[in-house]
């Protein structure tokens, strides 16, 4: 399987340069009030690809931004952990030994820590 992605991936780099040779010849966009830009079409067709990925990139944002401080809601609404009375163990601690006993949530999640917060249905 993976020389078969290394053979697409080849087939599709050929693909790509031998377009790039066959349009080196240098072509005129025209902009508006008379200003235009001459290249050749490849570095054309690559400035719009990288303006498409762009805006592509600033259009995924505010999503991320909204993710992100969803998730950082969620751990702040988490509650603390609770000491349990039935597990103890003993753990290093700093200077030497002593006894903690074992940190557990409570029972009462508003959800699941590893699960997303339910949504109310849509009527």
């Amino acid at each position: 399987m993976r020389t078969l992605n290394w053979l697409w991936r080849g087939l599709l780099f050929f693909v790509l340069f031998a377009f790039a040779l066959n349009n080196q010849h240098t072509v005129s966009l025209k902009w508006f009030l008379g200003y235009q830009w001459q290249a050749p079409m490849v570095f054309i067709v690559l400035a719009a690809f990288a303006l498409g990925c762009a805006a592509g990139v600033l259009a995924m944002v505010p999503s991320w931004w909204r993710q992100r401080r969803e998730a950082r809601n969620r751990l702040l609404l988490m509650p603390a952990p609770v000491k349990t009375e039935a597990g103890t163990a003993s753990a290093l601690v700093a200077g030497g030994q002593s006894d903690v006993s074992e940190l557990t949530l409570p029972p009462e999640l508003p959800f699941p820590p590893d699960m997303p917060a339910p949504r109310k249905p849509v009527k």
